[in-house]
């Protein structure tokens, strides 16, 4: 197979820039794809006639949008779709291979992640409920109707979604997808490694009937991303801390961040610990501990040692594989600076009265590994004396969390911001304590991994109301 060419769409429209860049095999120095990159004043530009894109949707009802979405599923996943500007056509299995060679990423958590997104294209029905709490779509083709037996009107406040992708799990964009089922088109910046599966998204919707139009994408560098995050009237962004932290305050912009999520375990339930040991592992270990879903903080009332090394034992099986081997489910990484830098903000974090549990039972094997020209780091579960600890909430792009011991009532004060938390209790006043919290998004109640989610259920904001605003109105009755 060629190397593909990824081009810019403009509101579906291929188009070749003079700015080519190339991204190679993070195995390698061969090119796994040549892709055109956009300037920013091209993005103004084209953002000047974005009303065409969002006519194009509007055209269609909800009810048939929600059809393509679930009609792209299959395609999505089973089907040769086009990929790039050239006639090259990119199967499945071709898809897996080069999202490998450009992310990292073993085959075995692409095929999961396509499953995730199969999933979400499937349940867009199921999605939109969750969303706007059951309204009926046809309000939304009108304009105006009935909910519960009140008059309603929705009217959008944007004529498209942009949204600035990371590289660090495909399944991240199955945030955006459902824009197109509300009639909001959408602007994207992938990411540098991951062209890949936003590319294949669209190309699957728009087989499925989606128009064209209604799909931009824009590779670019920060110039370009600047100006998506000033000039679209809603955005996604995707980033760390320092990336997003600009924006957070910005109501036009949903900051996708550092997840920060938790698992507690209350004073009922800490007797029985090793029933929970699978969970934890679970939540810290999925998708190679790469999402804003997974574990960085355990935190328990007391045997913080024996619950780090029952978790650090079970995490001691995830190694290092070739990318093709059906066991593989730990991520290299594509910037082979990312592994060492995080090894030495580990290492540092290290010197004031935290330990690694994990290296005291690898038999003296260091964190940072290196195979097949790529850079790992093994599943790491510090211990740290308590919260103000310099490595007591941090998240890196691995498998790894921190375990504090602290009194259940000192839990909820010093949760800070935490995308999801599993409380592992039966309290039913700290269950009460807990949806009280204004800094959780996302709570489960029980023996729940963290990165199970609920289809019906908003994640990390709710994307209708972030796309439309209710207002008041008044029709008079005409004869």
């Amino acid at each position: 197979m060629s190397v593909p060419h990824i081009p810019i769409l403009r509101q579906g429209v291929p188009y070749e820039s003079l700015d080519v860049q190339t991204v190679s095999n993070v195995a390698g120095s061969t090119p796994a794809c040549e892709v055109s990159f956009a300037c920013a004043d091209m993005i103004k530009h084209d953002l000047l006639r974005i009303a065409g894109a969002r006519a194009a949707l509007q055209k269609f009802r909800c009810e048939d949008l929600v059809n393509i979405c679930k009609h792209a599923a299959d395609l999505f996943l089973t089907d040769t779709l086009p990929v790039g500007s050239r006639g090259d056509m990119q199967s499945p299995e071709d898809y897996v291979r080069q999202l490998a060679m450009t992310s990292g990423l073993p085959h075995t958590l692409i095929r999961m992640n396509m499953k995730r997104l199969h999933g979400v294209l499937v349940q867009t029905d199921v999605i939109l409920k969750g969303l706007t709490r059951g309204l009926d779509l046809s309000v939304l083709d009108k304009g105006y109707g009935d909910q519960n037996g009140s008059p309603v009107s929705f009217a959008a406040v944007t004529d498209c979604l942009g949204v600035v992708l990371p590289s660090n799990s495909p399944a991240v964009n199955a945030l955006w997808v459902p824009a197109i089922a509300l009639k909001i088109p959408v602007l994207l910046k992938p990411g540098r490694e991951e062209p890949w599966t936003p590319m294949r998204l669209i190309e699957a919707l728009k087989k499925a009937g989606a128009p064209a139009e209604a799909f931009s994408f824009y590779p670019t560098q920060h110039d370009g991303s600047g100006a998506i995050i000033r000039r679209c009237g809603r955005v996604m962004l995707f980033g760390g801390d320092d990336t997003v932290k600009e924006y957070e305050h910005d109501p036009r912009v949903e900051v996708h961040g550092t997840g920060y999520s938790k698992i507690l375990i209350g004073e009922d339930e800490i007797e029985n610990w090793p029933k929970y040991v699978d969970t934890i592992v679970e939540s810290v270990s999925a998708n190679s501990g790469r999402s804003c879903i997974n574990v960085s903080v355990i935190v328990v009332p007391k045997y913080g040692d024996e619950i780090a090394k029952a978790v650090a034992e079970k995490l001691l099986a995830i190694e290092p594989l070739a990318q093709d081997d059906p066991n593989a489910k730990l991520s290299g990484f594509a910037n082979p600076k990312f592994a060492s830098m995080i090894d030495g903000a580990i290492e540092s974090g290290l010197k004031d009265g935290a330990w690694d549990v994990s290296e005291s039972l690898r038999g003296g094997r260091k964190r940072f590994q290196s195979r097949d020209g790529m850079n790992y780091l093994l599943p790491t579960i510090v211990r740290v004396p308590g919260w103000g600890h310099a490595l007591s909430v941090r998240e890196f792009l691995f498998p790894f969390a921190s375990v504090i011991e602290s009194p259940q009532s000192e839990m909820v004060p010093h949760l800070g911001k935490s995308l999801v938390v599993t409380a592992i209790t039966k309290d039913l006043a700290w269950i009460n304590q807990l949806f009280a919290c204004p800094t959780i998004d996302r709570l489960n109640i029980g023996n729940v991994p963290t990165n199970h989610l609920k289809w019906d259920q908003p994640h990390e904001g709710n994307l209708f109301e972030f796309l439309y605003s209710r207002r008041s109105f008044q029709i008079e009755q005409i004869a």
